[in-house]
């Protein structure tokens, strides 16, 4: 089933950046006002990464399952990565640019010492989303399947975030950190690294196979979202890998302190 379009595109867009913006200063001066003012500005990101994470995953899922009201058209849309974006497959592009517009302001204006390695991979996602939305209007499929990946862990990874930025102040936050720290790198770690690439990789084929004469989408542009993805997940495996030698080298350290 497909939704109408009712809303002004550029209405709404506004709308969902003022959305984000306002969780954010719930998060920094109401929810998060005694933290430590290191950790304040990162933990309102995390709540706008909340607010955004499990509603796109629910939306993105939803988008695509209900497609059309047929249900072989729907079928047949479903196995097309390249179909034309919906109404309802462009709100839910539209609520994750909002996100990641603000994400890019609060890196650039409230942490800007993170801004330059954190902004990268802030634009690339965008360069995504907005070229599928506004420039080919088309492969929204793709691209949410994508999003699904990506948020599909995203409470977890938030909730963890926030338990590491609250440890050293709480010893429930420390205890959090702790217990969560083995089970979420193993999820990431699943997620990013045999589910992503599987998808990519069978993303990459269809357009091949299909979009490689570029009458739907051009060939440089899908060509474009298969690097930019492939990279986002790299360095996606290289953070968590990075996060598992971590984990390793402090219970090595409890040990030999035991043994000591």
């Amino acid at each position: 089933m497909d939704i109408p379009k009712l809303y002004n595109s550029s209405q709404l867009l506004t709308t969902f950046i003022l959305w984000f913006i306002f969780i954010y200063i719930i998060g920094y001066f109401i929810i998060f006002k005694n933290w430590n003012h290191k950790y304040r500005s990162e933990a309102s990101s995390c709540l706008m990464s909340l607010s955004h994470g499990t509603p796109v995953l629910v939306l993105s899922i939803s988008s695509t399952l209900f497609l059309e009201t047929s249900k072989h058209s729907n079928i047949i849309q479903l196995l097309n990565l390249a179909s034309p974006n919906t109404p309802f497959h462009n709100l839910v592009l539209e609520y994750s640019i909002a996100y990641f517009l603000t994400d890019l302001l609060h890196y650039t204006v409230l942490v800007p010492s993170d801004a330059l390695i954190v902004n990268r991979p802030c634009l690339a996602t965008l360069y995504v989303l907005i070229t599928c939305r506004y420039l080919f209007d088309h492969g929204a499929v793709a691209i949410l399947g994508v999003l699904v990946l990506a948020e599909v862990t995203s409470f977890c990874q938030n909730t963890w975030s926030l338990a590491r930025y609250r440890k050293a102040d709480s010893a429930n936050a420390a205890g959090l950190f702790e217990l969560l720290s083995p089970w979420f790198y193993g999820y990431y770690s699943v997620v990013r690294g045999v589910f992503g690439p599987v998808y990519v990789y069978k993303m990459g084929l269809f357009f091949t196979n299909v979009c490689n004469g570029g009458e739907i989408i051009p060939r440089w542009g899908w060509i474009s979202w298969i690097v930019v993805i492939v990279a986002g997940i790299g360095v996606s495996i290289l953070w968590v890998l990075h996060l598992w030698i971590d984990l390793f080298r402090q219970r090595f350290k409890k040990k030999i302190k035991k043994l000591s």
